[in-house]
């Protein structure tokens, strides 16, 4: 029986092919995902898995069309996100009165000037969100914080805790579950 060795590129020249494709398509496929997704962090966090996979590959000279196969691999990623159950941001909070509705990121983020009500309602907020922060897990109030309050991408998030992007979303979706289900109960007790 022969033994058939995997060939490996030198770490140099995986680097350079990697550099130049990034260089070569990644406006290309941003511009690509952009319209199919709901934000500009979304179509980055498809792109940053795309590139996380194609570094991922041992031998990166068999790929026959790099092109093609980055195309093939955005889709599915994008496929993938409309699969998962959505999860969302601050910015996906909305809360609706008479004169229309505020996202819970815009009512955080205005001055005091509008008002002791306003003002009332941001402090409730944001204890109620450090509380349900509190409430979880180490891991998952550390990946919410610095995507979330810090505005770190989720793969700087995982180069820096050495862990998979997967693990990473993952904990970032707890997270966001269990804010909403906490943020949800503010909005019926607030507008009871």
């Amino acid at each position: 029986m022969e033994v058939v060795e995997e060939i490996t590129m030198p770490q140099e020249e995986k680097a350079s092919i990697i550099s130049q494709t990034v260089s070569k398509y990644g406006g290309k496929l941003m511009s690509y995902i952009r319209p199919k997704v709901k934000n500009t962090e979304d179509a980055e966090d498809i792109l940053q898995e795309v590139w996380y996979q194609f570094s991922s590959i041992t031998n990166l000279s068999e790929i026959v069309n790099v092109g093609g196969w980055l195309y093939r691999v955005t889709a599915n990623k994008i496929t993938d996100k409309y699969r998962k159950k959505k999860t969302e941001n601050l910015e996906d909070f909305v809360y609706e009165d008479e004169d229309g509705s505020f996202s819970i990121k815009d009512i955080l983020l205005l001055d005091e000037s509008a008002g002791p009500e306003v003002k009332m309602f941001q402090d409730e907020i944001w204890k109620k969100l450090f509380e349900a922060l509190d409430e979880l897990p180490e891991k998952q109030r550390l990946v919410y914080v610095e995507n979330e309050l810090n505005d770190k991408i989720l793969q700087e998030i995982a180069n820096e805790q050495g862990e998979n992007i997967k693990t990473i979303i993952s904990r970032k979706n707890y997270a966001v579950k269990h804010l909403r289900n906490r943020l949800r109960r503010l909005y019926e007790d607030l507008n009871s």
